[in-house]
């Protein structure tokens, strides 16, 4: 909401900024007095029944008694009417204001448009309709099928506007407009609950003469409209910051005509929240310019339901981050998991000098990830070759960008995929047909498809790489984990090694100078990502009390009992609690907890441990012990990623596209913030997950998602490990 002294010190603003800034949507909203959101109705005056009210203008303060014409006649300084001209109109201002009045007096005088109906069968005789048809209005509803299709077949880069919508799962007295922005029409869009609905009231609606919104209006005022809309619905999910605390993600991003831009979303578990893109242009991010923005965020919020501040591993970043810990002790700031985990593969598999150590032992990963590179590239690169290729294998070749997270994997895990694709290729007579222009180079991609060594080495990147491939597949969404993290980085070190020893063929009390390279990369990246969070969160997490789960592993140890998570754990309360009774109190409680004592020592509590999923434990068992479940529940419910604010590029660079290249970055932002908190809101629906807008915003046309495709990392948010997702997934596909 826009405060009402917004327009005191907007003086040098540009005008549509300045207008945007104090103008506010009333729920009673008219197209036909659009001055009226730039004015504050404070009371009514009179007994009677007229229109006269106490009005406040926004942009200078001033006090007006009288009706919407005093208020036309004091914005737009009309001159007469016995009220004052606003002081703060511009001439520009003014050259605004009246454009908006104009537009509302033409469209009030506005004729019906009545469409022409669609094509029928052409030429010839029609036939007769039968009773039954008749009855259903068979034909209409045949023409608004063929106007549905028509908008998918003749679509290139449009908005779609979708009204009237009511979502069932918040409950109000009156429906609301509702717009939703796209940029194409993919068939997918088919499964869009909003694109349904909107068509669905329109076929059972009396509308003649309806004539859809301007191209202005769209990009105008009804995207203020919407977005005032929706951020009146996410304030169920802001409601539970305070119990279930909150999370900043952060990352950066450059738009198509290169201005830097620096976005927030808030994540809890009920998924990620947009907040803001800031337009960095000019800037020098420092640490103390990132610090300055992230401080304005916690505002926002409010500090006190903020647990961490997630961000990539970037020295100005981490710098940030530091001083945010310094001004608030109880916010952690957390370096990205799936950032850190990708950046130790890249080291792994980083090409090496041959006076390196090293060399002997590591570079043969690169040379097998730069074959794979060569093989796609002479395949991709000759549209004869690519279309034998085609021949063979329903999978595609994949073209992998190097920031995306285990690219070097992603590409492998698909070419062991299409093996027996590429194998078929090279030995099919076509094969010499069309390797004149390069036979070297032919030659060479034929030896290597043919070798067993090659696809051997391949295997075995794949094999020592897929338990932490695993965990970045694990980290790279937006449920909550920061609670597995320790135990996942242990456990992901524990089975790199047993594999490659399986593969050397070697005892554990051996040495492998391949594995002791691997281990020193990894246990190098845990020494920089790990913070006391992990070790509370770790703490925290009931079942690791068990003897289940003591079991699974040899000299596995309880939290309290390990002597890194005790010592980080005890900080994190310090700085938390502080150094008075709480302190001693929340101590107490974890002590109870961790001891099984007090009430934590009831039968049903220590079997729930095994069972129950750690919050559900909380909520049922920790009523004993109110402080520790209060921290337990924030806790276990947030992420150890920043890959959703990355994914939210994806959703920005779809929006404000090169061919869209002159949208400013002010109107950019509503549209990301209207797609990506629309999404948000649409999962929370029972409808999300069956029927036919089931999973809507997943698996279209140009999603690639299973078999380790390229758009998996930056288009999942939900678990696809999930056997009965991935199955109904295929269900939508093959529809």
């Amino acid at each position: 909401m826009a405060d009402s002294n917004a327009g005191s010190s907007a003086g040098g603003e540009n005008p549509v900024q300045m207008l945007n800034a104090v103008r506010v949507i009333p729920p009673n909203d008219d197209p036909k007095w659009p001055l009226w959101r730039y004015v504050q109705k404070v009371a009514k005056t009179g007994g009677g029944k007229g229109g006269n009210a106490k009005i406040i203008c926004r942009l200078c303060n001033r006090d007006i008694t009288g009706s919407y014409s005093r208020v036309k006649t004091h914005l737009l300084k009309l001159g007469d009417g016995g009220v004052k001209p606003c002081p703060k109109v511009t001439i520009d201002v003014l050259i605004q204001l009246k454009s908006e009045q104009d537009k509302a007096d033409a469209s009030s005088n506005t004729p019906l448009n009545i469409p022409l109906p669609t094509d029928g069968n052409g030429g010839g005789r029609k036939r007769k309709a039968s009773a039954i048809e008749a009855s259903f209005d068979v034909d209409t509803r045949s023409k608004l099928d063929a106007l549905i299709a028509r908008m998918f077949y003749t679509a290139g880069e449009n908005f779609i506007i979708v009204q009237h919508v009511h979502l069932p799962f918040y409950k109000d007295d009156f429906n609301q407009f509702q717009v939703v922005f796209f940029v194409g029409l993919p068939f997918n869009l088919a499964r869009n609950p909003w694109f349904r609905q909107a068509f669905m009231f329109a076929a059972n609606s009396k509308l003649g003469g309806y004539v859809p919104p301007s191209y202005n209006k769209i990009r105008t005022s009804l995207l203020v409209q919407e977005k005032t809309q929706v951020e009146r619905m996410l304030q169920p999910i802001k409601s539970t910051w305070s119990s279930k605390g909150v999370s900043i993600v952060s990352d950066g991003w450059s738009d198509p005509q290169r201005r830097p831009l620096l976005n927030f979303m808030a994540v809890t578990e009920d998924g990620p929240m947009f907040l803001r893109a800031i337009n960095t242009e000019g800037e020098i991010k420092t640490k103390e310019y990132i610090f300055q923005r992230m401080l304005e965020t916690i505002d926002l919020i409010g500090a006190g339901n903020i647990v961490q501040v997630v961000t990539d591993n970037a020295s100005n970043c981490r710098g940030a981050g530091l001083m945010v810990e310094q001004k608030y002790p109880h916010i952690f700031w957390t370096p990205c998991v799936v950032h850190t985990l990708n950046l130790a593969l890249k080291s792994i598999g980083a090409a090496r000098n041959e006076e390196d150590p090293e060399y002997e032992h590591c570079n043969w990963i690169n040379e097998v990830s730069s074959d794979a590179q060569q093989i796609r590239n002479f395949i991709m690169n000759h549209s004869m070759r690519l279309s034998m290729f085609n021949e063979f294998s329903k999978l595609k070749l994949l073209s992998i960008a190097e920031t995306r997270f285990a690219s070097q994997i992603v590409m492998l895990k698909r070419f062991r995929e299409i093996k027996d694709a590429l194998t078929l290729l090279v030995v099919s007579p076509k094969w010499s047909d069309y390797r004149d222009d390069n036979q070297g180079r032919a030659q060479f991609v034929k030896d290597k498809v043919l070798s067993d060594l090659w696809w051997d080495k391949v295997k075995y990147i794949l094999d020592f790489s897929e338990p932490i491939y695993s965990m970045i597949r694990a980290a790279d969404t937006d449920k909550p984990c920061l609670h597995l993290i320790y135990e996942m980085w242990d456990s992901m070190i524990e089975k790199v090694k047993t594999i490659i020893y399986r593969h050397e063929g070697k005892e554990e009390y051996e040495h492998s100078p391949f594995y002791d390279i691997v281990d020193k990369i990894l246990q190098s990246r845990w020494l920089k990502n790990n913070t006391p969070l992990h070790c509370l969160a770790h703490s925290l997490n009931p079942k690791y009390y068990t003897q289940a789960w003591l079991a699974e592993v040899e000299g596995r140890e309880a939290p309290h009992v390990d002597e890194e998570i005790s010592t980080e754990r005890n900080k994190c309360f310090r700085r938390m609690f502080g150094d008075g009774p709480e302190l001693h109190k929340i101590k107490q409680q974890f002590g109870n907890f961790s001891l099984f004592a007090a009430r934590f020592s009831s039968f049903d509590s220590i079997e729930d441990k095994t069972y129950l999923e750690p919050k559900i434990w909380w909520g049922i068992h920790g009523n004993s012990a109110p402080e520790l479940q209060k921290l337990a529940l924030k806790l276990l419910g947030q992420p150890s990623s920043s890959s959703c604010a990355e994914r939210n590029w994806s959703t920005y660079g779809l929006i404000h596209s090169t061919a869209r290249n002159r949208l400013n970055p002010g109107r950019a932002e509503d549209l990301v913030f209207v797609h990506q908190n629309l999404r948000l809101i649409s999962r929370k629906s029972s409808e999300y997950s069956s029927g036919p807008t089931r999973f809507w915003d997943i698996g279209g046309d140009s999603h690639d998602i299973f078999g380790g495709g390229a758009d998996f990392l930056q288009h999942a948010v939900l678990s696809l490990d999930e056997p009965e997702l991935e199955a109904m997934l295929d269900d939508l596909q093959a529809e």
